[in-house]
């Protein structure tokens, strides 16, 4: 989420898919001009060596258009995980062009391994500030993260002790607080 908030907000790209991978992550898919794809993927690179995270980044310059079966999925729920392995936003649905508009709250995630470290940290954050969950994400390996939206002074004081109390309890994978979120990370966010 923080890597394509940063993507959306420096450059005109709109995400077709987001599509959970066998390991604990996100294939993004995106469109839009070959400049802006570039500028996005160069954005992506550099918040994920900042935050010491692996990623592959690739571009691809005019997608011939009989390959879009292989890199389009169809929507696809997972019963195990109990959510979306494949999400498709709306607006990728209809195949409209958005423009990038903000949100007038922040929104944030911890990212532990472990169920007990989460549900701590969540009741922590929730106590400490005014801040509402909006949904927790199983990713597999025991990886779960919890997202939480409200203000941002109150998300970022809610994550910051959240975090805290992960320790001792499991593995603190990630706490990120994401202000003003772009619509592409709004839509593939539960209902808000």
């Amino acid at each position: 989420m923080v890597i394509l908030d940063a993507m959306e907000k420096a450059s005109r790209v709109r995400v077709l898919q987001a599509e959970l991978n066998d390991q604990p992550g996100v294939c993004l898919k995106l469109a839009g001009d070959l400049g802006d794809v570039q500028a996005a993927a160069e954005v992506a690179s550099s918040i994920a060596g900042a935050m010491r995270t692996a990623i592959v980044v690739d571009v691809i310059a005019g997608p011939d258009p009989a390959a879009r079966p292989a890199y389009e999925a169809k929507a696809d729920f997972n019963a195990l995980f109990e959510q979306a392995t494949v999400q498709i936003p709306p607006a990728a649905r209809k195949r409209e062009k958005t423009m990038s508009q903000q949100s007038s709250f922040a929104v944030g995630l911890i990212e532990t391994q472990g169920f007990t470290a989460v549900f701590e940290a969540i009741d922590t954050a929730v106590k400490t500030a005014n801040v509402e969950v909006l949904a927790r994400e199983k990713l597999g390996g025991g990886y779960i993260t919890v997202l939480i939206k409200g203000d941002v002074a109150a998300v970022t004081a809610a994550v910051e002790a959240g975090k805290a109390r992960v320790e001792g309890l499991g593995k603190l994978i990630a706490a990120h607080v994401i202000p003003s979120p772009s619509q592409a990370v709004l839509s593939l966010l539960p209902k808000l």
